[in-house]
């Protein structure tokens, strides 16, 4: 008996600390979501410098904007947006994921319209053709995420037609060039990578080798997929920008983003790298993004952000 009496008393034991460890999982797991759901409307500003424009030429503000995701109602987003005309930016590049919502169009472009009064150019990602719909938030940790085959879509003739009325360049597979401070920037995007919809336009007529007159050229992409940043570096790109990866976001503090949603490594899912490929070198910056999934709306350690380039001329 005084056998069984133990063996009782061990199980009870082994009972309650089995309870105790799965409330503190549980509460531990509450305080993240907590901390994540704050953390997505703390917006924050990445400055960067980059010496890339011809001599005598600059400095250029370049407001880089990415990842978005709107959802009717966000009025905190809303507003921030909107102060960011008080930038004054020289230049606005949209890379794309505007949108979070089938109801999203006209809200994202009144949060943008006091941008539309800088010169602007985008391009689209597959949240500006396709609603994201309801799955486990953990499966962003998984790899690249996956086409459904049941998409919603989403009113992206109507968004690029907004856009296109606010002054913006479309960049959809194409090039074109736009002159900024009395600098001629010759432009290339690409469709969506994430969706392999990326066609390649080259650059606009006359800038390699029958144009000696100083010019740089930007390439715009939405997903930062090697294979597009290797055919960019190897074509001449003096800058590419994309998004898409959200930084992470949700990162570990001290060692960074687990996953890309890309074949991007990890410790470039956030900010300015040089790509190399092929003995050529284009710096890159890669956008942590403004916002989330509306089903996965938690950031941990990764803010969101807009990111303003200063470009200034080469040394």
């Amino acid at each position: 008996m005084a056998g069984g009496s133990a063996l009782a008393s061990r199980a009870r034991s082994i009972g309650r600390g089995f309870a105790v460890t799965t409330a503190l999982g549980a509460a531990a797991g509450a305080a993240a979501t907590g901390y994540g759901l704050w953390e997505k409307n703390q917006f924050v500003l990445r400055e960067e410098s980059l010496p890339i424009l011809p001599p005598g030429f600059g400095p250029m503000r370049v407001l880089h904007l990415s990842d978005i995701h709107f959802v009717p109602g966000q009025h905190r987003k809303a507003a921030w947006l909107q102060s960011l005309a008080g930038l004054k930016p020289d230049l606005v590049v949209n890379t794309g994921d505007n949108l979070s919502h089938v109801k999203a169009v006209d809200p994202v472009l009144e949060a943008l319209r006091p941008l539309m009064d800088f010169p602007g150019v985008f391009v689209p990602g597959s949240n500006d053709y396709f609603a994201p719909q309801l799955k486990n938030p953990a499966s962003y940790l998984l790899g690249p995420s996956k086409s459904r085959p049941d998409p919603i879509a989403l009113d992206w003739p109507r968004l690029r037609s907004g856009f296109g009325m606010g002054g913006w360049v479309d960049l959809t597979n194409r090039c074109q060039s736009l002159v900024i401070n009395g600098l001629r920037v010759d432009f290339s995007g690409v469709d969506d990578p994430h969706l392999r919809l990326e066609r390649y336009a080259g650059w606009p007529r006359g800038t390699r080798g029958q144009d000696a007159k100083p010019h740089l050229r930007v390439a715009v992409a939405h997903a930062p997929y090697q294979r597009v940043l290797d055919h960019f570096t190897e074509d001449g790109a003096d800058l590419l920008l994309a998004g898409h990866t959200h930084g992470g976001q949700i990162c570990v503090p001290g060692y960074g983003a687990l996953v890309a949603n890309c074949d991007l490594p990890t410790w470039r899912a956030k900010g300015l790298h040089d790509w190399e490929s092929k003995g050529r070198t284009t710096p890159v910056n890669v956008s942590g993004g403004i916002g989330t999934s509306r089903f996965a709306p938690v950031r941990i350690a990764c803010k969101p952000e807009a990111v303003l380039l200063t470009l200034t001329a080469r040394p």
